[in-house]
């Protein structure tokens, strides 16, 4: 058969030429031909392809029972122009809870014996063997997530706290797998440090190293950054940086509280007064200039976070975003170091209800190319015994989702059988009142077009959401717009009745005066 043009290119170039398309685009690529397969499933190609791929936001929301009604674990992604997405990440069971994400892949925890790794954008995962076989101490905090860029590895991190009295909320071990090695390593940590900072304060990985707080005695501020090298499984302290105290409210809040994270490549931290998780005053962000010299540079001061905005806030793509008191999610465009939030301007992203509770995370993920099948053959890898929906405790909720999909999809048969009726009815009075004299002809026309008036045409079937599982931001659009779309017919069967019987009236007066 005659070769295709582009397979007669370079191989660099077809591979340049690719790294301007999605990871889905590619995905469906990689079926036209056993060359271009090739290059699109290559590890190396992966690797390169994620420098070109533009990265998302994540929005984690944990299940939990909200006003007696249990929920699943969802999420929902925002593109680059900050638009949410309407179908749910399909690789996030309904227990799952996220520990981490780098380049595509997700690090997800179950309440079972296994650690799920997840490829965002194929669908593939992997199911780790935990450390620990006791999943009463167990939680989704302890573990992280990160790629060191020298060894080009992924590494699952594990907190991890005996079961002893004297070692209750401490540790003094990490525990480390690498994808692809048979088990898990044990690092020992220089002194015992405490999970609690690392439960309510974060944990960041950037370039290879790993950050939290630890509490520190010896210091006036009572907190201190640890590091964890990845590569050389050393350890390190860090002194937070100076903060200022002058618009402090003494006697309001819990002095202060301090998160970790991630801004635009750079391990940073942030500081606010807080008063039962909710966040008011003065937001100070600093960023460390570098592991070696630990110098920190203040990135922003934020000023009147008010009315309150819960503890829940993220910095990225030259934005920051906050979780409001009412349940609405808000982003602001972060104009300089130092400015002052006028909540005019403040863009509303998504009503976070029934859910905006506490627990929710932001996440940076890209789609990606990364496999997993090339770790699959390790003796720490197994297959899930179940399926993620598969739960009896979920079987309420699928029901509940397939009454509703039923509902969609008698709706629709009804108002195709009311289009077919309209079309029949404008014939048959056409036919019918040919002969009925010019007063009763319009008469009988203006009651048939009040009745089309309550007869319009009705939008395209709807999609399915069985195809595409929704996450929670859409399935609660999609029962406004069915409960719209039920009163609207309800309101046209009844104008209808109404209407057709005074019809009917007319035509029964004309046949009498025949």
């Amino acid at each position: 058969m005659e070769e295709s043009i582009i397979n007669c290119l370079p191989t660099e170039l077809i591979e340049h030429i690719f790294f301007s398309l999605p990871a889905s685009c590619l995905l469906q690529c990689t079926g036209v031909c056993k060359k271009w397969h090739k290059i699109i499933r290559d590890s190396q190609f992966a690797l390169a392809h994620l420098q070109h791929a533009p990265s998302c936001t994540l929005l984690f929301s944990p299940q939990g029972s909200i006003s007696g009604k249990l929920y699943p674990s969802d999420a929902v992604i925002f593109d680059e122009a900050w638009l949410p997405s309407k179908s749910a990440v399909p690789v996030i069971g309904p227990d799952d809870r996220i520990c981490g994400s780098c380049n595509g892949l997700l690090c997800l925890h179950t309440p079972t014996s296994m650690i799920k790794i997840a490829n965002l954008a194929t669908g593939e995962c992997l199911h780790l063997k935990k450390p620990t076989r006791s999943l009463k101490d167990d939680h989704f905090s302890f573990y992280r997530f990160g790629f060191h860029p020298a060894t080009k590895k992924y590494m699952v991190i594990h907190f991890f706290q005996k079961s002893s009295p004297l070692t209750v909320g401490r540790f003094n071990v990490i525990q480390v797998y690498t994808l692809g090695d048979e088990k898990w390593k044990d690092v020992v940590t220089p002194e015992s440090l405490s999970l609690n900072c690392v439960k309510n304060s974060g944990v960041a990985i950037v370039d290879g190293t790993m950050y939290w707080l630890a509490e520190d005695t010896g210091s006036d501020w009572q907190h201190v950054v640890m590091s964890f090298d990845l590569g050389k499984e050393s350890f390190a302290r860090i002194q937070l940086p100076a903060v200022d105290l002058e618009d402090w409210t003494v006697g309001i809040g819990d002095d202060r509280h301090y998160w970790i994270m991630e801004i635009d490549g750079k391990v940073c931290v942030s500081t606010a007064q807080s008063l039962e998780g909710m966040l008011f005053g003065k937001l100070q962000i600093w960023t460390l200039n570098g592991h070696a010299d630990q110098r920190w540079n203040q990135k922003y001061i934020i000023h009147h976070l008010s009315p309150f905005a819960r503890g829940l806030h993220f910095v990225h793509g030259g934005k920051i975003v906050i979780q409001h008191h009412d349940s609405n999610l808000y982003s602001y465009e972060l104009l300089g170091k130092n400015f002052e939030i006028e909540l005019s301007k403040m863009a509303k992203l998504l009503d976070l209800r029934p859910r905006g509770e506490d627990g929710m995370q932001f996440y940076v993920c890209v789609k990606s190319l990364v496999p997993l099948d090339v770790y699959a053959k390790a003796a720490i890898v197994h297959r899930p015994k179940h399926l993620e929906w598969k739960l009896k405790k979920w079987e309420a909720w699928e029901q509940d989702r397939l009454m509703q999909e039923d509902v969609w999809r008698t709706m629709h048969q009804i108002e195709h059988e009311l289009m077919v009726l309209k079309q029949r009815m404008i014939l048959e009075v056409k036919e019918k009142t040919q002969h009925f004299p010019d007063e009763s002809q319009q008469r009988i026309n203006m009651e048939v077009d009040l009745i089309l008036q309550h007869m319009q045409d009705y939008p395209e079937q709807h999609a399915s959401p069985m195809l595409r599982r929704l996450n929670w931001v859409e399935t609660m659009q999609e029962r406004k717009k069915l409960a719209a779309r039920l009163e609207k017919l309800k309101v046209s069967y009844e104008a209808m009745g109404a209407s057709v019987d005074r019809a009917l009236s007319c035509v029964r007066a004309s046949d009498n005066l025949d």
